[in-house]
């Protein structure tokens, strides 16, 4: 098995693991609350939202990036590249947009191939080389030919899921009034949202690390992702980025720098690790 073809399988498992490990968790909680009817009433309550987040997508990240959608005549070359690309990967043409930003990014949406959007900000159609552009569109198309909207969207629905059990199990769960009932029920209300929150971050880095290894087999060249991703991360750290906060995990590199712990509560992995991973395809393409 070729190198990006291992890198692409493992970050496939290590998802299909944490999503296991979601699903795992919720029923943990349901198992604990015994399984009353208001808790599947919050459980698909939680599930529509998804799934309505799910189908519009496209739009609700547009918006919240004020993307503007680009006609061939104004940028002639994105096009010729994204159907150099689309066909080397075999997937349709997605919609193309601009987002009037100077920081250099990037990101896709949609629900599947056929009603794909890509996004990119004014600043890195100036700062990337066209190699390096090449190796970005190809990491969103990845995530187009991935899927990976809709395992953010089941993983979200299933955090929202665990998140609203683990409080129903503060009101519903226990009927001992012991003071060790009471901590274990507090307990479960404040530990499991967090632990659904770091297993869908983790998600969400594994997604990157995947999108990362079939992008650069789509372009044929990981260098030119790899230089691409230290130009970004270099102007994310330099070029403020005015965005609703909620649309960061959708971006190539996270658009806003956040202080205090890392990795753990990080929507992507670290571009160094990115880079070195990258780096070592090299040879088998």
């Amino acid at each position: 098995m070729s190198t990006t073809k291992q890198s692409t399988f493992g970050a496939t498992l290590r998802t299909t693991i944490l999503l296991a490990s979601l699903s795992g968790l919720l029923v943990v909680i349901g198992a604990l609350i015994g399984g009353p009817s208001t808790a599947a009433l919050f459980l698909g309550f939680a599930l529509l939202i998804n799934l309505g987040s799910y189908f519009f997508s496209d739009k609700l990240a547009l918006s919240m990036s004020r993307a503007k959608p680009i006609a061939e005549s104004e940028n002639p070359r994105l096009y010729q590249i994204m159907r150099e690309l689309t066909t080397r990967a075999g997937l349709p043409m997605p919609r193309l947009y601009m987002i009037p930003q100077d920081q250099p990014n990037a990101f896709a949406t949609g629900r599947n191939p056929k009603h794909s959007a890509v996004a990119v900000t004014r600043g890195i159609t100036k700062l990337l080389s066209e190699d390096e552009l090449r190796g970005v569109l190809a990491h969103e198309l990845t995530h187009v030919r991935n899927r990976d909207i809709l395992i953010q969207s089941v993983a979200s629905a299933i955090g929202a899921a665990i998140t609203y059990l683990a409080y129903m199990l503060l009101w519903f769960g226990d009927d001992d009034n012991s003071p060790l009932g009471l901590v274990a029920s507090l307990a479960m209300v404040l530990l499991a949202p967090i632990a659904a929150s770091i297993i869908q971050l983790a998600i969400s880095r594994q997604r990157e690390y995947a999108a990362d290894a079939g992008g650069a087999e789509i372009c044929g060249n990981p260098e030119s992702l790899a230089s691409a991703l230290l130009r970004l991360e270099q102007g994310a750290a330099t070029v403020p980025m005015k965005v609703n906060q909620a649309a960061e995990p959708l971006y190539i590199v996270a658009p806003f720098k956040g202080k205090g712990i890392q990795g753990l509560f990080s929507t992507h992995p670290p571009i160094e690790e990115r880079v070195k991973r990258l780096r070592q395809m090299r040879p088998s393409l």
